[in-house]
């Protein structure tokens, strides 16, 4: 242990001892000391906060650091331009801080060894200059005693480095980061403590552990959705040949391939919004939230989801129908989308563009028409392809109306909701392949509202269709090698080479 003393009498700082970087040319070695330093570092301030709270001794600080790895290249190497990642734009000096490697240890070993192959230099593991929060350091679902933190007499971040917000924001992503002196330009698209404190928001909101989420997302504004996902996914486990081999629901309450009993206790009130997870071993398997209503906790939740970088997140609700054409009951496959849900728009303007991704969409068609049985023009006849309008006013309608129908009209918007454009703005903004196929539950524009009656046997006859056809479609873009999935029109002209 290192203590470093201060001259002006400020507490003593005892840190793990310091260690030197080393360089690495093997992907799996770099990871595995990477995973050292970081065990290291958190094993530190663990132990350090419960020698801190037993014996309420608040005459030092204790600090210790992220690890990092970093890339220094000095030429414009001719990289593999198939792929949209795994390689910096240029030369110079780049680097990124690294959290949890327990949990994204396939995904850093892969983007590593591209930049390894990419750029034919070793990359550098050590200690960066980040410290990281004791928040973030305790272990996953432990309980602090807030009155035994506060028999401390002194606030906590006396005593430990607690998240700074200053530096946990989406400068990156956003495109206008811009480094500071000789710092270094970043290599993934989130640092350290972006991560750390996404995964403890996506714990808090969906009472499930950052571990179970699988690579593959559905979103739905509807609990029956979730009730007819879990019926779905008791079976797929119950059939060996499936591949999934658990279920997980709120609580982190577990269901094993071949057994019927949950381990694990289940949530005893379902949290804001609840994540179910169907899984394989290999993470391709599908997990899926409800989001509840509206813009803003589509785009919360999105936030969050996005730092474990999936391979494809898709939205399935219900919608208005704006065509006289349209039956209740029809699909809508999103091909652009009218943003008037406002809450992106300090992060991603209104102008930029939100394209359609031709993988996505295709498997949303076939999956289409391999449930419904149809094809070519028949398919048409319950499925319409065109632009989906989301707003941030659910009670739309009781407005004059003149205004709002006219842009719709000029849009060509063939739908509207609460969620399916920010989902996809921010799959677009997060480089998180993205769809959305929508069912039409009323059409207030021609006087079709859902009765009591009516409600009760679409939702019987439809969301199981709508459920079935979402996972098909995600189960064949699992099948897609990811590399092809993850579309070069989400990259922009300077991509940090992590995907």
């Amino acid at each position: 242990m290192d203590e470093l003393s201060h001259p002006s009498g400020a507490p003593a700082v005892l840190m793990p001892p310091a260690e030197r970087g080393a360089l690495f040319r093997d992907a799996d070695a770099a990871l595995a000391e990477l995973t050292r330093l970081y065990d290291l570092s958190v094993a530190f301030l663990c132990r350090s906060f419960e020698e801190v709270l037993e014996r309420s001794d608040t005459s030092r600080r204790y600090r210790a650091f992220y690890p990092e790895v970093s890339l220094r290249t000095e030429g414009h190497a001719r990289v593999d331009s198939r792929l949209s990642f795994g390689f910096v734009p240029g030369p110079g000096h780049y680097a990124t801080t690294i959290t949890r490697p327990d949990l994204f240890g396939p995904y850093l070993r892969e983007q590593i060894d591209l930049l390894l192959r990419n750029h034919g230099q070793p990359v550098r593991v050590g200690f960066s200059g980040t410290p990281i929060p004791i928040h973030f350091a305790l272990p996953e679902g432990v309980y602090v005693d807030g009155a035994q933190v506060e028999r401390l007499g002194k606030p906590l971040r006396d005593i430990f480095d607690v998240p700074d917000l200053a530096a946990t924001d989406d400068r990156i992503v956003n495109g206008n980061f811009e480094p500071v002196g000789e710092d270094p330009m970043p290599l993934a698209p989130f640092t350290a403590q972006r991560i750390d404190y996404s995964l403890h928001r996506l714990a808090h909101y969906t009472a499930t552990s950052p571990r179970h989420f699988q690579n593959f997302v559905l979103f739905t504004n509807y609990q029956f959705y979730m009730d007819e996902f879990c019926l779905t996914a008791r079976r797929m486990i119950a059939d060996p040949d499936s591949g999934f081999d658990s279920f997980v629901e709120p609580g982190n309450a577990m269901t094993r391939r071949g057994s019927q009993e949950a381990s694990g206790t289940a949530a005893l009130r379902l949290p804001q919004m609840p994540a179910y997870h169907l899984t394989r071993p290999d993470g391709a398997g599908i997990t899926m939230i409800n989001i509840g209503v509206g813009p803003s906790n589509a785009k919360t939740i999105t936030d969050h989801v996005a730092v474990l970088r999936p391979h494809a997140w898709l939205m399935l609700g219900h919608c208005a129908g704006l065509r006289n054409t349209q039956a209740l009951g029809d699909y809508v496959l999103a091909h652009a989308y009218v943003r008037e849900d406002h809450v992106l728009d300090a992060d991603l303007p209104v102008w930029v563009p939100i394209p359609a991704l031709a993988e996505v969409q295709v498997a949303l068609e076939e999956a289409v028409a391999s449930v419904t049985g149809l094809e070519g023009y028949d398919l048409k006849r319950i499925m319409r392809t065109g632009t989906v309008a989301t707003i941030d006013n659910r009670n739309w309608e009781l407005r004059d109306q003149r205004e709002p129908v006219e842009r719709l009209s000029k849009s060509r918007a063939v739908a509207l909701d609460m969620e399916s454009a920010t989902i996809a703005a921010n799959g677009y903004r997060f480089r998180v392949p993205y769809g959305t196929l929508l069912c039409v539950s009323d059409k207030p524009l021609h006087g079709e509202l859902k009765l009591p009656g009516m409600a009760t046997e679409f939702y019987k006859r439809q969301v199981s269709q709508h459920l079935e056809i979402g996972i098909r479609a995600l189960m064949s873009l699992a099948a897609m090698p990811h590399e092809k999935l993850h579309s070069r029109k989400l990259r922009s002209f300077f991509e940090t080479a992590f995907q």
